[in-house]
């Protein structure tokens, strides 16, 4: 592992928890290191008869609270060192909401945009013939992550009973319908931050019409928009990889919504009157109250905290801020609601999924949103309350209470276990 690896750099987070608790040092060194991470190469057919190969990873960081539980992201650019970084912070998220579980996570390095639905569906099916021995309703329970989709589950899930020879719904979460998968799964990662932004507003002095700037127009960063603007906030800004739009009196949500709908950039809605283009990447500096990096890692950086002029950041992204900009956002006086906490809704009602299979009943839509509100404000009160008492930022006490679950667990599993759990 390099000194400049993503894993060391959310190892940082670590640290700063450890040195706020008591704690053994044999828990720390544990959660170092990824219990499990495999790696295969899956070869499958193109539609034009050649044979292609890809690189995936399937990574069991950690699983003293549970089953380890994560996405699977298709992405290209993704490594060994992103799989087991996002199942570091998914152990930690877990145990931050107080789900049984632990932290796991897969990817495929592909650009799934290139491939034919055939095609996605061959690599998907391979994906689940590779890793099979590895995933299990008790075991390893993946779900959707970055361009994949509760289509992509669905055949994942489909390719798993048939290896298995039965149905086992509960081996994947954000399936279909029906396949067995829950209500409420489609806006959670974004319903969970609003929940959360709802519940903490006041007292982090959020307006009640606040400006919103959303970083990744993706799935969580539409809903969150629609949400936000539904509940009296003013959506002045949203990215995409092409590209900004930013207007000052709001732009409108339904439009982007039909735009991104139709394939096409948010850019596509720039020609009204008042609207401004910028690059991707300079949105980060717009006006605003609240920005919300729905995108991917690293987004907020050393070189451009200090642009950032909202006071409030909502991370639906994983690791969107590095920890050299944390201090500059700091010292700025900005408040980060941290992704283990913030875009921590889409695994809760993974979980709410994986019950629903087990025990065979399912819950309406809106036992669902009731169940995810009632989680989110716990932990995000509880959290605000060890930042205030402890005077330190959002993320640290996230990380304090979640590291306080995990070492409570580790040490009741008794030494001999340590490495072995």
């Amino acid at each position: 592992m390099t000194e400049d690896s993503l894993l060391n750099h959310a190892l940082v987070r670590l640290d700063e928890a450890a040195a706020h608790l008591s704690i053994d040092p044999d828990v720390i060194e544990k959660l170092k290191y990824a219990r499990e991470t495999t790696k295969v190469r899956l070869m499958i057919r193109m539609d034009d008869g050649s044979r292609k190969s890809f690189l995936a990873w399937r990574c069991r960081y950690d699983d003293t609270r549970g089953p380890t539980k994560g996405g699977i992201r298709f992405h290209p650019e993704s490594t060994a060192d992103e799989v087991e970084t996002l199942a570091f912070w998914m152990t930690f998220k877990c145990a931050v909401m107080n789900l049984p579980y632990g932290g796991g996570k897969g990817a495929v390095q592909v650009d799934p945009r290139k491939l034919s639905k055939a095609e996605l569906e061959r690599l998907s099916r391979a994906y689940i013939q590779a890793f099979a021995r590895i995933i299990g309703p008790d075991r390893d329970i993946p779900a959707p992550d970055v361009y994949t989709n509760s289509m992509i589950m669905g055949w994942m899930a489909d390719e798993y009973a048939q290896i298995v020879g039965q149905a086992e719904p509960a081996v994947i979460t954000g399936k279909p319908i029906a396949l067995g998968g829950s209500l409420g799964r489609g806006d959670a990662t974004a319903r969970g931050g609003f929940y959360l932004v709802r519940h903490l507003a006041e007292d982090c002095g959020l307006a009640e019409s606040a400006r919103v700037a959303v970083q990744g127009f993706g799935n969580a960063g539409q809903h969150i928009a629609d949400l936000l603007a539904s509940d009296g906030h003013r959506i002045v800004a949203v990215s995409d990889s092409e590209g900004a739009v930013v207007c000052a009196d709001g732009l409108d949500v339904a439009l982007l919504l039909e735009a991104k709908k139709q394939g096409r950039s948010v850019l596509s809605t720039a020609g009204q009157a008042g609207h401004q283009v910028l690059a991707a990447d300079q949105l980060v500096a717009v006006d605003c109250d609240m920005l919300v990096p729905a995108a991917l890692e690293n987004m907020i950086h050393e070189g451009n905290a200090g642009t950032v002029k909202a006071k409030l950041i909502l991370e639906l992204a994983n690791g969107p801020v590095t920890p050299e900009a944390d201090k500059i956002l700091a010292g700025k006086g900005v408040v980060v609601f941290p992704d283990i906490l913030a875009n921590a809704g889409g695994v809760t009602v993974s979980y709410f999924e994986w019950v629903q299979n087990r025990q065979g009943y399912y819950w309406t839509e809106e036992e669902i949103h009731q169940r995810l509100r009632s989680i989110m404000e716990r932990e995000g009160r509880a959290i605000w309350t060890i930042a205030g008492e402890k005077q330190m930022p959002m993320r640290t006490a996230a990380y304090v209470h979640a590291l306080s679950r995990l070492a409570e667990a580790i040490e009741a599993h008794g030494t001999q276990n340590f490495f072995m759990s």
